[in-house]
């Protein structure tokens, strides 16, 4: 159950873990820390994407590394056995983000989810939300990680050659076929030989819900690849792969997100 929608949260929302992702891109001039200290679901905690990437590398949101996860989760007062239900307050992507790297680092994907629609929806819907900031009581979080949900730059270009995984891109088709230059400076248009497109925003409702189940398996269907088949989800920095790597769960609940952490960023560097 990646999903939850905003009955469900409403329900348990003292039984849950509640976190707050929200990040948005550079050129929308807004701050997502800041949107949340002055509103956000009761009992929320604030999770920085960008600070709770990997340090000292020139690529974005990049995986950190496990003892960093383990200290980032442990102050965020989360134990290993919680259930956590992530939110944000952009396009259902960071919140998409935080949720592969729970995943990645272990946590039970039975007890992670996101939120439906996100805090647009539940503040469309009149639900209660509150600028007061809980106080966390640190925990003793031990990570698990699952090095084989990544894939690195070696592994993408030897599977160029032999095949053994399908590679969709969740960038629009522009992006994708070089038809417009890319939003990161440093960057060739383009995208990785071999791979597919299927933009994540086709998949995502004007409410920022996700489409249903049988149109996300049409879509999936439609960008030409073997269904069924090994399958990494890649984009311009990470970020939004995880929103394909979401819905793909939707329709194969035993898929286990796998990701090309570098995406774009890194490879359109080569």
């Amino acid at each position: 159950m990646p999903l939850v929608d905003t009955n469900w949260i409403e329900k348990n929302l003292y039984k849950v873990k509640i976190i707050d992702c929200s990040w948005h891109m550079p050129q929308t001039e807004r701050n997502g820390f800041d949107e949340y200290k002055n509103n956000h679901i009761e009992n929320a905690i604030f999770f920085d994407l960008d600070k709770n990437s990997k340090k000292d590398i020139d690529l974005p949101h990049m995986l950190t590394d496990a003892k960093s996860w383990e200290n980032i989760v442990s102050n965020m007062g989360i134990k290993n056995d919680e259930q956590i239900v992530i939110y944000d307050n952009s396009d259902v992507i960071s919140s998409c983000r935080c949720w592969y790297n729970f995943i990645y680092f272990g946590h039970n994907s039975e007890l992670v989810h996101v939120l439906d629609g996100g805090l647009k929806k539940w503040i469309e819907e009149d639900r209660a939300t509150t600028s007061d900031i809980i106080k966390i009581i640190p925990s003793n979080y031990k990570v698990h990680e699952k090095k084989e949900l990544v894939k690195d730059i070696n592994q993408i270009n030897k599977n160029v050659l032999e095949n053994k995984f399908n590679v969709v891109d969740a960038r629009s088709l522009e992006r994708f076929k070089g038809r417009v230059p890319e939003p990161r400076k440093g960057l060739r248009s383009g995208s990785i030989k071999n791979s597919f497109c299927l933009p994540f925003s086709e998949l995502i409702n004007q409410d920022r819900t996700f489409i249903d189940r049988e149109k996300i398996r049409e879509k999936f269907k439609s960008t030409g690849y073997e269904v069924g088949r090994n399958i990494v989800f890649t984009c311009g920095s990470g970020v939004t792969a995880s929103v394909l790597a979401l819905a793909y769960s939707l329709i194969d609940n035993k898929y286990m997100p796998t990701i090309y952490d570098g995406s774009w960023s890194e490879y359109g560097k080569n």
